[in-house]
């Protein structure tokens, strides 16, 4: 990702948290990616990590329509997706899917949603509303997106480990951007030691 295109994705969401009154914590740990796959409009993500301790983890994120969040799952990760703020469509599988994953398989699965079970069409797009979370466990692969135009996103997970929990259907994406500099940095980034 070039550098230009980070400082705009982070002025982007910092706008965006501004507007719908969500106060950042000092120091925020910022992580804008693209996947590794050169496409940010189409497969990207920018996340401010809240907490990270040893038993949990919380995340806020941003993203607008067209980006999406590759399919993916969680070795050990249990994780709530919580729309906070617009509209936020997933598409889930119980097992894993190709790449690109297939839309709907025909088989279902269940999953809590506002902390009742729900069956789902496996590959068919689930809509969240402003408030609404799903309840996803390690081995339920999902991939997310924005159906408004914006879309504030909150995690609240076990323990964030996204150098080792993270298996995509995907295998040409990388969870951390290569950075293209051409430009100085407005934000130090969570993959920049």
């Amino acid at each position: 990702m070039k550098r230009s295109a980070i400082n705009l994705a982070y002025r982007d969401a910092l706008a965006c948290f501004t507007r719908h009154h969500w106060a950042l914590p000092p120091n925020a740990r910022w992580d804008i990616t693209d996947f590794g796959l050169g496409d940010f409009s189409a497969f990207g993500l920018t996340l401010i990590n809240l907490a990270t301790e040893p038993e949990y983890c919380e995340k806020l994120m941003f993203a607008r329509r067209g980006q999406t969040t590759p399919c993916h799952t969680h070795r050990k990760k249990k994780e709530d997706i919580i729309c906070r703020a617009g509209e936020l469509a997933l598409r889930l599988w119980p097992a894993q899917p190709s790449a690109p994953p297939p839309p709907a398989t025909g088989s279902s699965i269940v999953v809590p949603v506002n902390g009742r079970p729900v069956a789902l069409t496996a590959g068919s797009p689930f809509g969240l509303s402003a408030g609404s979370r799903i309840t996803l466990v390690p081995g339920v692969w999902h991939e997310f997106f924005p159906t408004s135009a914006e879309c504030i996103i909150g995690e609240v997970s076990t323990a964030n480990d996204d150098l080792h929990d993270n298996l995509f259907a995907n295998p040409e994406v990388g969870r951390f951007p290569g950075i293209e500099e051409d430009e100085p940095s407005a934000v130090r980034l969570l993959s920049e030691k």
